[in-house]
């Protein structure tokens, strides 16, 4: 998911940190202590790095099932 530029809350900058904050997490780091490291101690800023998902592969499929379906109504 593509994360907001800026803090909904405060207005601080946070899409500058998420590669670093997603690889270290992924690497198995302790995500409070990563933030922390990256100077993110805001609670707001925390959230928006901590609560973002990537959904658009989740939700992919249902819009490719929805293609295929409306193509099939107009052929018929």
């Amino acid at each position: 998911m593509q994360i907001p530029i800026r803090c909904f809350t405060c207005g601080g900058l946070i899409a500058d940190k998420q590669e670093e904050f997603d690889s270290r997490v992924r690497e198995g780091e302790d995500p409070g202590k990563v933030l922390t490291s990256l100077d993110v101690t805001r609670y707001c800023c925390r959230r928006m790095l901590l609560s973002s998902a990537d959904v658009l592969d989740q939700v992919l499929p249902y819009y490719e099932s929805l293609a295929e379906r409306r193509a099939e109504f107009s052929n018929e």
